[in-house]
């Protein structure tokens, strides 16, 4: 009984390691794409920024002709 019950746990223990590095990786997933959105964003904020300063440059010299 002993060896079966040492058998028991051990399978139990694997069991709950795996979960655990499983949750681990979906929480790793999980950032890097959070991130990913981010630097997505951030760039596309940037080239709206980009934008309208060259809009706005266009623009004064538009006005002074």
């Amino acid at each position: 009984m002993d060896s079966q019950n040492a058998s028991f746990n051990a399978g139990q223990a694997k069991g709950q390691a795996q979960e655990k590095a499983s949750n681990m990786m979906d929480k790793a997933s999980n950032a890097a794409h959070s991130a990913q959105d981010s630097m997505q964003q951030g760039g596309q904020q940037m080239k709206e920024k980009a934008q309208g300063a060259a809009d706005s440059i266009k623009n004064a010299l538009n006005s002074k002709n």
